[in-house]
């Protein structure tokens, strides 16, 4: 099994659990509100629903170890078959919106956020630690193009058909139909024959380093008390309450701000785009820079491409903001899981399961803000969007300040 093979494998994946299973509800979205199945606090309820499923998926992925000895499980779970069960899972989910049952949608959101999040750790995790195995860890930035490949392939696919006026119902069958044939496509390289022998800690599962690895300490270095990475933790947290509003309503908000504009359904893709031109870039960041100062400099180019949205509500301010917002989008996560190899190098599967979990709770808090500050604007769909917007941007600037005082309270070793 080819090293690039197995990163074009963890790109498909990452494409169908984040681009499909979490994302394809944005483009979606305008259609469902145009065939009325929907209204704007029902379509927050089913986003916050997916992220509640998220955050439960990284808690039983996080504790799936603890829970096997409570039930006398001595076989770890076997991360390769989780992701193919997994990528299906997501492929019927996605189909199954398309039954006029609305009572059910937000128990399919659920349980397709549930399922990527195991997506996501698992194939993140079996990849990198291949790639590394086979000595080309920087391949990890192709498969972390996933999400925004995803992003790019169902926004396009779900302009054309808004501009097409097809039904709700027929996008989720396309994008079902798209999942499970890049399903397919992956189905045999995620097995558990395909992993290389191991080398030192190369082909630990789920994120486990070693001491030896670039830029993670050893373990005489690695005394670093439960304040750090509670810093981590909350920080990244905020990233996922920050980025979320835009992330899950963008299209609508920009048909909110400039109505009528034929590049509406053009800035999520251009979100998309800004994704994989960071997850690219990020294979040739020095492992020398503390991540933390990278973490923060990402969350301002962030907040800056939400206020740019907010003060510049044209379409060159939705495309450049969209690109801002995009740009570290998985660069972040990357760099937040390298931040956590190195603070807790013999803890790090744990650790990361922390800080995504907190991440996934600060996503599952941002539709529902949404839904809070419709009601306070009166049902004013623009106002709403505004303050929405404004909090969650000014929270990013709190993440930021919080990296920065982190790297200054607790310098990385040299």
């Amino acid at each position: 099994m080819t090293p690039l093979r197995i990163a074009l494998a963890g790109l498909a994946a990452l494409a169908v659990a984040m681009g499909i299973g979490r994302f394809a509800f944005t483009p979606i979205l305008p259609m469902m509100l145009h065939d009325g199945v929907v209204d704007l606090a029902h379509a927050s309820l089913l986003a916050s629903t997916n992220y509640v499923g998220y955050l439960v998926g990284a808690l039983l992925c996080t504790f799936d170890p603890w829970l096997r000895r409570r039930l006398g499980v001595r076989r770890p779970a076997d991360g390769p078959a989780i992701v193919r069960y997994g990528l299906a899972a997501t492929a019927l989910l996605t189909l199954a919106m398309a039954l006029p049952w609305p009572a059910a949608w937000p128990t399919l959101r659920f349980a397709a956020g549930a399922v990527s999040a195991y997506v996501l750790l698992q194939s993140s995790g079996w990849c990198l630690a291949q790639l590394a195995a086979r000595g080309k860890p920087q391949l990890g930035g192709v498969m972390f193009a996933g999400p925004g490949a995803g992003i790019v392939g169902s926004g396009l696919l779900g302009g054309a058909m808004v501009s097409w006026q097809w039904l709700a119902g027929s996008a989720w069958i396309v994008f079902g139909v798209l999942a499970a044939l890049l399903t397919a496509a992956v189905w045999n390289v995620f097995r558990r024959e395909h992993e290389a022998p191991l080398q030192g800690g190369a082909g630990l599962p789920a994120g486990a380093a070693t001491a030896g690895d670039p830029g993670v300490e050893s373990p005489a270095q690695a005394r670093h008390g439960s304040a750090e990475v509670a810093v981590l933790a909350v920080a990244y947290g905020i990233a996922g309450f920050g980025y979320i509003v835009t992330a899950t309503f963008l299209p609508v908000i920009a048909r909110a701000a400039i109505a009528g504009s034929p590049l509406i359904d053009l800035f999520w893709p251009i979100f998309g785009g800004g994704i994989v031109c960071g997850a690219l870039l990020s294979a040739r960041v020095s492992p020398a820079i503390d991540r933390r100062w990278l973490l923060a400099a990402a969350y301002l180019l962030q907040a800056s491409g939400i206020f740019l949205g907010v003060a510049w509500p044209t379409e060159a301010g939705f495309a450049l903001g969209s690109l801002m917002l995009g740009f570290p989008f998985t660069t972040l996560t990357l760099f937040a899981l390298q931040e956590a190899r190195r603070i807790r190098p013999l803890a790090t599967a744990s650790t990361m399961g922390l800080v995504t979990t907190v991440y996934a709770l600060g996503q599952a808090l941002g539709p529902g803000m949404v839904a809070f500050m419709l009601q306070l604007s009166g049902g004013d769909a623009h106002a709403a969007f505004q303050r929405s917007l404004v909090v969650a941007a000014s929270s990013l600037l709190i993440g930021a300040a919080m990296y920065a005082a982190s790297a200054r309270a607790w310098p990385a070793a040299r």
